[in-house]
């Protein structure tokens, strides 16, 4: 007995749409946290670069 699976093209590009978006998610967010780690081990300086002194 054979079984065919068929998609259409809507649901198709729907599928694909929703793993493209679950790939990027998971990608932001783990970026964010490893930006947050990162900013609790460096440190930032207190006086700005772009104002020389008068």
């Amino acid at each position: 007995m054979h079984i065919l699976l068929y998609i259409d093209p809507g649901s198709g590009s729907y599928l694909v749409q929703i793993i493209a978006a679950a790939a990027l998610g998971v990608a932001f967010f783990f970026r964010n946290i490893k930006n947050y780690i990162k900013a609790l081990f460096t440190r930032s300086d207190k006086k700005p670069k772009d104002n020389p002194p008068v």
